[in-house]
């Protein structure tokens, strides 16, 4: 598919650009307002906003509740960010959906602890009426997913969603605090809030195409849970033996070399719906427990993972999409930060950079991803937009 010569991070048609891109440094003088006018005027149906950590959460608050041009604006915390040059530490992302070739509307879910499915499945019927009633004649339409990475309520609230999605394609991404986990926020109606989501319906005359990919084989080696504590996502025991210790022995190593670069690289996944998905280890708990980024629960069957080249995998994940459906015009995408880790220990990051410039991939490094009903780990999840 043939693009128009851009700056970097745009993917245009014409004069239509399919979406903008800007990012400064967490660090840069009124890091808010340079954001916003590197991002340039709208107007916009949806702007998103990845922020590291340490970037001035206020200042940003402040900007998205007077964001000119702007119908709603979104955002997160990250675990990393993914800019026009690839992987970036202590950046600002912003990215805007122009109300050209986009309409949005959002659903804010401010408290997880009380996920209230049966309202969830009528707002988001109504919300789905509305877009299409507006944009009837648009192709596609896709939900995008932000909520917080470590409030452990991703697994229930993506089944909860499922009820009232229906035929629209959802990708989502778990708000990170970089590697420190101490607390992660959504930005939602201008406010950083903890313990809470927001879902935003896109309809859009531009393809799209919603994808989920991670470069691990299954092995033969498989352990099943035989205690558990799902709502802590605590495995304590696998095999019925002490679960880190039992996790050591069948990688042949010492439970004293296992570390958060062992659990990127040596995964364990579990299969439903007729394919694997990754239920990735977050750390080893005092009692020598295994704490996951998702719900384990008594009884489950994980096969060890092995892992390909990652960098080749995704760059060959790309070229395939785009042999299939054209180039497309512009990729938002939300990556593990266990795929970042690992990148790291294998000293990758150039080479994943390097990709990710290639096929101008955008978005930031998350603490776990949603598809559809799921809540997965250590894939790259997002949306591939096409021009019209």
């Amino acid at each position: 598919m043939e693009l128009c010569a851009t700056a970097p991070g745009e993917g245009r048609l014409g004069d239509a650009t399919v979406m903008r891109t800007a990012s400064v440094s967490a660090f840069e003088p009124e890091a808010a307002q340079a954001l916003m006018r590197a991002l340039g005027p709208g107007p916009f149906a949806l702007v998103m906003i990845f922020a590291a950590p340490r970037a001035p959460l206020e200042d940003i608050a402040r900007a998205a509740r007077a964001w000119p041009g702007a119908k709603c604006v979104i955002g997160c915390t990250t675990a990393g960010e993914i800019t026009g040059a690839g992987y970036a530490e202590d950046e600002i992302v912003g990215i805007g959906l122009p109300a050209e070739l986009f309409e949005a509307e959002i659903m804010a879910i401010p408290d997880l602890a009380r996920i209230g499915g049966r309202d969830m499945v009528g707002d988001m019927t109504q919300i789905r009426q509305r877009l299409e009633g507006r944009r009837r004649d648009w192709p596609s339409e896709f939900a995008m997913l932000l909520v917080d990475g470590l409030s452990r309520r991703e697994d229930a609230l993506a089944a909860a969603l499922s009820a009232g999605i229906g035929r629209v394609p959802l990708f989502g991404g778990s708000a990170g605090d970089g590697e420190a986990f101490g607390e992660t926020r959504v930005l939602i109606d201008g406010v950083w809030q903890q313990d809470a989501a927001v879902l935003a319906f896109v309809r859009t005359a531009c393809g799209a195409s919603v994808f989920n990919l991670d470069h691990f084989d299954p092995t033969e080696e498989r352990m099943i849970v035989t205690e558990a504590d799902p709502e802590a996502r605590v495995v304590r025991r696998l095999n019925g033996e002490p679960a880190a210790r039992e996790y050591a022995r069948v990688l042949g190593f010492d439970h004293a070399q296992l570390s958060a670069f062992t659990f990127a690289a040596h995964p364990l996944v579990v299969r439903i719906g007729g394919r694997h998905h990754v239920r990735a280890i977050q750390r080893i708990g005092e009692a020598g427990e295994l704490i996951f980024y998702a719900a384990i629960d008594e009884g489950m069957v994980l096969s060890l993972a092995e892992p390909r080249d990652i960098a080749q995998h995704l760059d060959a994940a790309f070229e395939e999409m785009a042999r299939e459906a054209g180039p497309p015009a512009a990729i938002l995408a939300f990556d593990c930060i266990l795929r970042r880790l690992e990148a790291t220990e294998k000293q990758m990051g150039g080479q994943m950079s390097a990709v990710l410039r290639k096929h101008r991939i955008v978005g930031f490094s998350t603490y776990g991803e949603q598809m559809n009903g799921l809540h997965v780990n250590q894939t790259m999840t997002g949306v591939a937009l096409y021009r019209p």
